[in-house]
């Protein structure tokens, strides 16, 4: 990155990016700052303040070039380059994951599948060929994946995450609700759901 950001300001980049995204495959050609900000349910300030970090973009009473802006924002994030991604377990989580259209518009492409059900392997699964777990070490080589998304039961997911150690993946989301004991060269972000879900529950009985 060119430039240190706020992380909070990078969060808000990577949803103005995800929006222009949509709209431009939908023809949209400018867009205004408010625009954004209605997105976000921020003040236009907000965003105007956001963009700034990108140099001088837009005109005043014409907005802002949709592409132009996509572009600027990845250049100043460095996520212009397409990243390669495989989901491990494909229940339900990892079948809605790999339909989410929102990865792609984050230039994260699901290259590869995988599943140890014998139902599952070798069949197409929201048109992605499902590979068996067995198979991720050699697929994952092959197919140059940099980042995966781990979808499986809890009591599988250390030796599933070992696996992905000995093959050179550095970056692992995790959706196993357990705690993954990896070397801190690796990065692991981990997405409890239940969790979350007991965290909006508590607010609700103080409401």
């Amino acid at each position: 990155m060119k430039k240190t950001l706020p992380e909070k300001t990078i969060q808000r980049l990577l949803l103005y990016y995800r929006y222009l995204y949509f709209i431009s495959k939908q023809g949209t050609k400018d867009i205004y700052s408010k625009s954004l900000a209605d997105l976000l349910e921020i003040r236009a300030s907000q965003v105007r303040k956001d963009l700034s970090y990108l140099g001088k973009m837009g005109i005043r009473g014409a907005g802002y070039d949709v592409l132009e802006l996509r572009h600027k924002i990845a250049e100043i994030l460095g996520i212009e380059k397409e990243i390669k991604v495989c989901i491990v377990g494909m229940g339900n989580l990892g079948s809605a994951l790999a339909a989410y259209r929102g990865l792609e518009a984050l230039k994260f492409k699901i290259d590869a599948i995988f599943d140890n059900s014998k139902r599952k392997i070798g069949r197409k699964i929201k048109g992605l060929y499902c590979h068996d777990i067995k198979n991720l070490r050699q697929v994952i080589q092959e197919k140059n994946i940099e980042l995966v998304i781990l979808t499986v039961p809890a009591e599988g997911a250390q030796d599933i995450a070992r696996t992905l150690q000995n093959c050179g993946i550095k970056s692992i989301l995790n959706f196993a609700p357990v705690k993954l004991s990896l070397p801190r060269k690796i990065k692991v972000k981990n997405i409890d759901l239940a969790l979350e879900l007991k965290t909006l529950s508590y607010s609700l009985t103080k409401s």
